[in-house]
């Protein structure tokens, strides 16, 4: 296979010369996100080559606890932006998002690497890093959506919350229909990506393992099994993040706090 073509650094600037589009239409429709986007696309690109260069050291060390430290930074990033975005009070929740993200974080990373990926040393920065990398990145995306829906809909719902307490139900009997639709709004896209995938997109790992010189038969395995992983462990982060945020959340009576 070829080697990977580099990207000089004029034309990198020629290709972000595509946001003037999208740049246009979020002014035009005067949705007050240019500032944000331009922020997002500046940190984006800073954060990256920041990484790119410290991943080639972190790879070249290779040292089990630079590379676990690495990856709980990760998560705490991951949970502060999870809040953040979610607009949830921090000092509540932080440590039920933090849970939740080393709980499905420890389990996928243990049983992927080790059981399918099966490299030489289960925490080889190569594999360990990007790996927690690609899942926290999808675990965020899942719990923003899920959070959001989840105290969203217990605002907008708050009558039909207190009513099914008032006969009769539990927290939880009473929260199930609340955590049934945040669920349903989290993997509802993903759901829909998994069952077209190939037929009309090729995923971004596939295509960057391709570009990268790999066999296409390689990437799309990596690939399936990524879904796979990246399904599951949202999915499981999800659930642990509303069933130990609800417990924060809610006094011993039902009533919300925030």
């Amino acid at each position: 296979m070829t080697s990977t073509i580099d990207i000089s650094y004029i034309h990198m600037l020629l290709g972000f010369l595509l946001l003037l589009i999208p740049l246009y239409f979020l002014y035009y429709y005067r949705t007050g996100l240019i500032r944000e986007t331009i922020i997002a696309a500046v940190r984006m690109t800073v954060q990256l080559f920041f990484i790119g260069f410290y991943l080639e050291y972190l790879f070249t060390w290779n040292n089990i606890y630079i590379n676990i430290l690495w990856v709980l930074i990760m998560i705490g990033i991951a949970s502060y932006t999870i809040l953040q975005r979610t607009k949830l009070p921090v000092r509540q929740l932080l440590t039920p998002v933090i849970s939740a993200f080393l709980c499905a974080l420890f389990f996928i990373d243990i049983y992927f690497l080790g059981v399918v990926i099966r490299p030489p040393n289960l925490l080889e920065a190569r594999y360990f890093i990007p790996i927690s990398g690609m899942i926290l990145g999808n675990m965020l995306s899942a719990n923003v959506i899920a959070l959001n829906a989840f105290y969203g809909s217990i605002d907008r719902e708050r009558q039909l919350y207190f009513y099914l307490l008032g006969n009769g139900a539990s927290k939880n009997e009473a929260l199930s229909p609340f955590m049934k639709e945040a669920l349903i709004k989290s993997f509802n896209p993903t759901i829909a990506s998994m069952a077209v995938m190939g037929l009309i997109a090729l995923p971004g790992t596939m295509t960057g393992q391709i570009l990268g010189g790999s066999s296409p038969n390689v990437a799309i395995k990596y690939q399936i099994m990524l879904m796979v992983t990246i399904f599951a462990s949202s999915l499981i982060s999800v659930l642990i993040t509303l069933w130990t945020s609800s417990r924060r959340a809610f006094d011993e009576f039902g009533m919300k706090k925030f």
